[in-house]
């Protein structure tokens, strides 16, 4: 245990997951247990991408009330069906169908590319119905909060441009592929994070299209600490483990599109998070490693960074597999016609099954394994004295490798 008693700023960052985010509102859950009631958002950094991001801007939004904002995530998220997020009907299934499958034949000639799979516009209907955009800046202004981050992926630049507000001393940061612009958050912002490439549009900003902002995110924790935190809290949205080496003589079926698209989800949302938590392990270490008022040259200009990580205890794809059914026949015949059949759907399912009895049970999850930590989670939230790292046990044995 490092003292570290000084004042410190804490973010808390929410890496993206479609509808696995449900699992953070579960976390935020029972931070508001352990919190007094009606206290103020205890983080002065909120960093979200994707469905992250949209958590983050809520918080945001209401970061006076704390509760009120969890409350109504818990309120969305818990009463959540995919038609609130993409268009679901047959006809618009059969139309995208029909769609792809002339451009691929035609080479684009009769019908124009097609966009994306799925069309996104109820979910900027429910969030332009459901966020008060403004309400950040006056968060930011009365001191409820410190800066909002978004990320999102640049398809004409090719970087990580993460769109922040922040009151004094938050500075823009250029690094390789990477970026960060003030900006006043609105909706393009959120849509733009949350537009999975492929699946959903891209959008325009400023005369230029951005995508989901895991695609280009390497450091996914850098924008937190670019905007000057010392301590950070992430929820990831899997279990890291991975799957275990078939062993079986027999050929391994031909991975099918679905489980494809599910990997490369899993590739962009959370692949990068692990590698940052390594990286910054590395630096810990080093900073550490010389005493205080011995560090001269660039490591007196570091600051050792506090991490803490909750990840759920279960594995989300098998999960998904059991609520599969609650997905709307015309989306599950889409999945079945670009392979989605058996077990290898679970990954790109538990993405996109935004269906209620899903979202509670990861709610239920997030808060469960939450309070599994909980004094531990306490210290971290109140500003006590915490380790520079407090994670999973794999997790831990894996970075202990690095001692």
């Amino acid at each position: 245990m490092k003292n570290h008693s000084e004042a410190r700023k804490s973010a808390l960052v929410l890496p993206g997951g479609g509808a696995r985010g449900a699992f953070q509102v579960g976390v935020l859950k029972a931070i508001v247990e352990i919190l007094p009631s009606n206290a103020a958002n205890p983080f002065q950094v909120l960093s979200g991408t994707s469905a992250g991001a949209i958590n983050a801007i809520v918080m945001a939004s209401k970061a006076r009330r704390f509760c009120m904002a969890v409350s109504e995530l818990e309120s969305v998220w818990s009463h959540f069906h995919s038609h609130q997020v993409f268009r679901t009907d047959s006809w618009t299934m059969l139309k995208s169908s029909l769609h792809w499958l002339a451009a691929i034949v035609f080479g684009g000639y009769l019908v124009g590319m097609p966009r994306s799979l799925l069309d996104n516009a109820p979910l900027a209907e429910l969030l332009s119905r459901n966020i008060r955009f403004p309400r950040v800046r006056s968060s930011i202004e009365k001191g409820y909060l410190h800066a909002v981050a978004v990320t999102a992926a640049s398809y004409g630049s090719a970087r990580s441009t993460t769109f922040f507000q922040a009151g004094e001393g938050g500075k823009t940061w250029t690094r390789t592929r990477r970026r960060g612009i003030s900006s006043e958050i609105h909706l393009d912002h959120l849509m733009a994070s949350v537009a999975v490439p492929m699946i959903f549009p891209p959008v325009c900003i400023n005369n230029e299209y951005f995508g989901d902002g895991a695609m280009r995110q390497a450091t996914p924790l850098s924008p937190a600490i670019h905007l000057g935190a010392d301590r950070i809290l992430v929820v990831g949205v899997r279990d890291e483990t991975a799957d275990p080496i078939s062993h079986s003589n027999e050929p391994p079926p031909f991975p099918s599109f679905a489980q494809i698209a599910g990997y490369m989800l899993d590739t962009l949302f959370l692949d990068g998070l692990y590698s940052d938590l390594e990286r910054m392990t590395r630096i810990n270490q080093l900073i550490d490693s010389v005493r205080p008022a011995d560090r001269s040259g660039a490591i007196a200009h570091m600051r050792p960074i506090d991490t803490m990580v909750i990840v759920p205890s279960r594995d989300l794809r098998e999960l998904a597999l059991e609520y599969r059914d609650e997905m709307p026949l015309p989306v599950r015949a889409l999945l079945r016609g670009i392979g989605g059949r058996g077990r290898s759907e679970g990954r790109l399912l538990s993405y996109l099954l935004f269906e209620q009895s899903y979202t509670r049970e990861l709610i239920e999850l997030g808060y469960k394994d939450a309070m599994q930590v909980r004094d531990q989670l306490l210290a971290f939230v109140s500003g006590a004295d915490v380790p520079r790292l407090f994670a999973p046990d794999w997790v831990q044995k894996d970075l202990g490798r690095l001692d």
